[in-house]
């Protein structure tokens, strides 16, 4: 017979059974390991470019912007490991939660089933079945108590596979939090190497400004050293593209604006397509970190003193080379007195320039498919790092190439 126990707790059971819990990592912790993986990449194309072996120690002033950028994502790691060790603990938690909560739930299970095998026993006899199908006072009722019997002898293999199916789930449970602790237990120790690291990074830091205001003419001079070169490419850039401005609308017939290209429908369609691809554009170099972001910042020892970045300065590999980022035609190629070589192209209304290059591929007219190789990246001598400098405008107007360039 059946055990004595409400209905309610046969319906909790069949529902607990029910439910089968999907293991394995979430969504969320894909997405942390994925960051994760992509600021140790980060760190280690840092070092290797940011860090080359060097002839001399070079410019003060990109030795502690080099700093600054391993530093911050020296952190940015920290943080998220510790999104995901603590991500793990709720997981952990729960999971321990679900353990108990089956270790209950087997406890119940296994004593009904100790109930129904008891029963099952005192009549399981041949002749104690017969007698009680005999002893019915109709076929009817003989032919129900047949369908009692079976359907008793269904439930208790049933509950023998509930509990085997709670066993089963109980043991995978606990394998998974092994599991969980044992990675647990391996990003504690990562970040502790990464934390290691980062005190290092913080005392050279400190060493290098000590350094450094002990000879504040060093830095100050290189600081206006950079502010030169940037305002003699910003001029040199905004020249170009207006006078580039002046003889495209002068040879289409229009002769009204010196500030906005007229275009051909030829060079809207190019622009348009330009337009639509904002944020998905490829790099100018095949491969690269950003060592400098767009706009202003604050200098990091005397942060009342601003710099500006009128486009993004990008470090690459020694021998790479500049590419184009989109189809166009190259109108103008120039170098700064004293600097490097750039190459201009236009993208309908959008021009972009690629700064700092030694030996170039392209001359003025040329017309360019994306990718196309512009030119080799100089690399500093004295320092040993390969930077691009890069630029995008519309018409005269400057735009932040991190907001077009594929996640720069």
């Amino acid at each position: 017979m059946f055990s004595n126990r409400p209905y309610w707790i046969y319906l909790l059971v069949f529902t607990l059974l029910s439910w089968n819990p999907v293991f394995g990592q979430t969504s969320e912790q894909k997405a942390l390991e994925a960051k994760r993986e992509r600021l140790q990449e980060e760190i280690k194309e840092i070092n290797r470019l940011l860090f080359a072996e060097k002839k001399e120690k070079g410019n003060v002033l990109d030795q502690m912007e080099a700093l600054d950028k391993r530093i911050n994502v020296h952190q940015e790691l920290i943080r998220v490991t510790n999104q995901q060790s603590n991500l793990l603990n709720r997981q952990i938690n729960v999971n321990i939660r679900s353990i108990s909560k089956l270790r209950e739930d087997l406890k119940i299970l296994k004593e009904d089933y100790a109930k129904l095998i008891k029963k099952s026993y005192q009549n399981k006899t041949q002749q104690n079945r017969l007698m009680f199908l005999l002893s019915a006072d109709n076929f009817f009722q003989a032919f129900k108590r047949l369908q009692y019997m079976e359907q008793y002898a269904k439930h208790r293999k049933k509950q023998g596979e509930d509990i085997q199916k709670k066993t089963d789930q109980l043991a995978s449970l606990n394998q998974e939090l092994v599991e969980q602790r044992k990675v647990k237990e391996q990003l504690l120790a990562e970040n502790r190497q990464v934390k290691a690291g980062l005190f290092k990074e913080i005392q050279t830091q400190k060493d290098l400004l000590t350094s450094i205001r002990q000879n504040e003419s060093r830095y100050t001079a290189a600081i206006e050293k950079k502010r030169k070169e940037s305002r003699q490419i910003d001029r040199e850039i905004e020249k170009l593209i207006k006078s580039a401005i002046v003889s495209t609308n002068r040879k289409s017939g229009s002769s009204g604006s010196r500030t906005k290209f007229v275009l051909t429908p030829e060079a809207r369609l190019v622009a348009s397509n330009f337009s639509a691809n904002k944020g998905k554009l490829i790099w100018p170099v095949e491969k690269g970190i950003k060592s400098q972001g767009y706009g202003v910042y604050s200098d990091r020892l005397y942060p009342g003193i601003k710099h500006r970045n009128n486009g993004v300065t990008i470090a690459t590999d020694k021998g790479s080379k500049a590419r184009a980022i989109f189809e166009g035609e190259v109108i103008a190629i120039f170098s700064v007195p004293g600097g490097s070589k750039a190459v201009s192209i236009k993208h309908g209304n959008y021009i972009s320039t690629y700064y700092n290059l030694s030996n170039l591929y392209v001359k003025k007219g040329d017309k360019v498919a994306v990718k196309d190789q512009l030119g080799d990246i100089y690399t500093n001598r004295f320092d040993g790092t390969t930077k691009l400098k890069f630029y995008l405008y519309q018409d005269t107007n400057r735009l932040n190439p991190e907001d077009w360039i594929y996640q720069l």
